[in-house]
């Protein structure tokens, strides 16, 4: 796994393993990888992966059954939907709507390029 350095690595990981719940790679209720082989799949120290399962786990995405392992919430899915969009409408979509102004973009050509893209994706 390739890390940004303006990003903490235990976060990186949280969030790649969200897009994989996301992805339905893991479904609710299912087991994840031990911390050991998640380490091993991203090739960080088990520390940090075990740091980044105390932050899923403090999220409500993941959570432990004691000798099993870890395993993903019920609504995880949807929680994770939530939070992420939470994070853009408050982070994000300030900064996008900073730059708009700025360069003084009209805001029909964003909506016709939104348009696009939506045509695309269909």
């Amino acid at each position: 796994m390739n890390f940004k350095e303006s990003k903490a690595i235990y976060l990186q990981i949280a969030d790649r393993i969200c897009d994989e719940i996301l992805l339905e790679l893991y479904m609710k209720e299912e087991r994840i990888p031990s911390v050991r082989e998640y380490a091993a799949i991203v090739e960080v120290n088990a520390n940090t992966v075990m740091r980044s399962y105390d932050y899923l786990q403090s999220q409500n995405v993941i959570y432990n059954k004691r000798g099993i392992g870890y395993f993903v919430a019920t609504g995880a899915k949807e929680l994770i939907l939530s939070l992420r969009k939470d994070t853009f409408l408050k982070e994000e979509l300030e900064y996008f709507f900073q730059q708009i102004k700025t360069l003084d973009i009209p805001m029909k050509e964003i909506t016709d390029m939104y348009r696009e893209f939506c045509k695309k994706e269909q």
